[in-house]
């Protein structure tokens, strides 16, 4: 009687134990398929990106069409800044390479100077030279002039240099009588060539000997293709822009000097966006002398 109970006992928790571990099982069924049906069940979630996360892998740049020619430079000289705060802080905006030619001892010309070089800008310096008739500005001081003996335009010219530390090269600033002057033009070539200066020929006068004088010294050199006047109007400044471009196109390299009045300001800015469309550069004076620019 006592067995029968024991066993009796022992199959009733064989039962309980198995109605139990039965349910467990159904609701763990239950559980899994409430998962598959909730939304977006079976999507991984991303989480934020992390900051360890290996940069995208950027397409190289598209190859140049095939019969493109490649873009031709065109080196953009402002001339006359360094007297003129304001307006010579608005050149320095300009949204391309440029060349600044820098007069000396002016009130902004050590900032301009500087500026222009912090923005990778070539700076040279312009030196004030003596013209064919009487003209009266800020320079008069301190121009080269014929007649100098050596020495005297050796010191004067190592004072504006002073001045412009970063001054790479020299053009004229007027000139039309100095610059055609055979022993004018040997002293100050033989001097820029001391300082590691390349010369640019603002071309005042069609008898310029700024060219020979440099080839004499052995020193850089190259003339202006064209010259912006700052007071002929609009039209005329958007055709010699054009004849610049032309230049450059035909030449390979060209050099456009602009006088650096508010009006070319203005017309440079507005014409300055159309190089991208005739496949041309817009580059330093230094850049295009690294690349054997000469005359």
């Amino acid at each position: 009687m006592m067995r029968v109970t024991a066993r009796g006992r022992e199959s009733g928790k064989r039962r309980r134990w198995g109605t139990l571990m039965g349910g467990a099982f159904l609701a763990g069924l239950l559980a899994m398929g409430v998962l598959l049906l909730l939304p977006g069940h079976g999507k991984r979630e991303q989480g934020p990106a992390s900051s360890f996360a290996p940069p995208a892998i950027l397409s190289p740049p598209a190859p140049q069409p095939a019969g493109q020619p490649p873009a031709s430079r065109l080196a953009i000289v402002v001339d006359d800044l360094g007297y003129e705060p304001s307006l010579d802080a608005e050149w320095l905006k300009i949204p391309e390479k440029a060349t600044v030619a820098v007069l000396p001892f002016g009130p902004s010309s050590r900032k301009v100077a500087e500026t222009a070089r912090a923005r990778g800008w070539t700076v040279i310096l312009h030196i004030p030279m003596e013209p064919e008739s009487p003209v009266s500005d800020r320079t008069e001081r301190f121009r080269i002039r014929r007649g100098m003996g050596r020495e005297e335009i050796e010191t004067l010219l190592q004072r504006m240099a002073e001045n412009l530390p970063q001054a790479t090269g020299a053009s004229n600033h007027m000139g039309s009588a100095a610059t055609a002057d055979p022993v004018t033009m040997a002293a100050v070539a033989s001097t820029l060539r001391k300082m590691g200066f390349f010369m640019l020929d603002s071309a005042t006068t069609p008898r310029s000997l700024v060219l020979d004088a440099a080839r004499d010294a052995g020193i850089p050199a190259a003339r202006r293709d064209v010259y912006i006047d700052g007071s002929v109007s609009p039209m005329e400044m958007t055709r010699q822009w054009e004849q610049a471009v032309s230049a450059a196109k035909e030449k390979g390299s060209a050099i456009l000097v602009l006088q650096g009045g508010m009006d070319t300001l203005r017309i440079l800015v507005e014409l300055l966006p159309r190089l991208r469309e005739e496949n041309v550069e817009a580059v330093t004076l230094d850049e295009l002398f690294r690349a054997g620019k000469e005359a």
